[in-house]
C-alpha cells in the first residue's frame, strides 16, 4: 500500500512539475513583458500556489489517502522533491549557489517560499476543501 501512495504521489508530482514549467514559460513569454518583472512574479507564484493545490483536489481520491501524517508525508515528499529537482536543476544550468539562494529572498516578487508552502501543504488543504480532515 505504501508503495503504492509513493508511486501515485510521484506521479502526481510530475504532472505539477509539467504545470511549474509551463506557469514559467507564461511567465517569461507573457506576464514578464505585460505587466513587469515583480508583478509577473506575484501573479506566476501565486498561479502556480493555486494549480498546485487543484492538482491535490483533484488527485487525492485516486490517492486514496485521508489520514492526517498521511496528507502530511505526501506534500513533504512534494516539497522535498520540488527542491531536489531545482537546486539540481540550477546546477546543471551552471548557477552557483548564491543565485539559487536568490529566489528564497523575495527579491523583485519572487514569492518562491510561499509556492513551497503550498507544495508541502496542499494535500492537507485538499483534504480540508474536500471536508475529509
Amino acid at each position: 500500500m505504501l508503495t503504492v501512495v509513493a508511486l501515485k504521489a510521484l506521479v502526481i508530482w510530475g504532472s505539477i512539475l509539467v504545470l511549474a514549467v509551463a506557469n514559467g514559460a507564461l511567465r517569461e513569454s507573457v506576464l514578464i513583458p505585460g505587466v513587469g518583472t515583480p508583478a509577473a512574479f506575484v501573479l506566476s507564484g501565486l498561479l502556480l500556489s493555486i494549480l498546485i493545490i487543484g492538482v491535490a483536489y483533484l488527485s487525492l481520491p485516486w490517492l486514496q489517502i485521508s489520514r492526517p501524517v498521511q496528507l502530511w508525508a505526501v506534500g513533504l515528499g512534494w516539497l522535498a522533491l520540488t527542491l531536489v529537482f531545482e537546486f539540481s536543476f540550477g546546477l546543471w544550468q551552471g548557477k552557483s549557489w548564491p543565485e539559487l539562494f536568490e529566489a528564497y529572498t523575495f527579491k523583485d516578487g519572487n514569492i518562491w517560499p510561499i509556492v513551497l508552502a503550498a507544495t508541502a501543504l496542499a494535500p492537507y488543504i485538499a483534504a480540508q476543501l474536500r471536508g475529509w480532515a
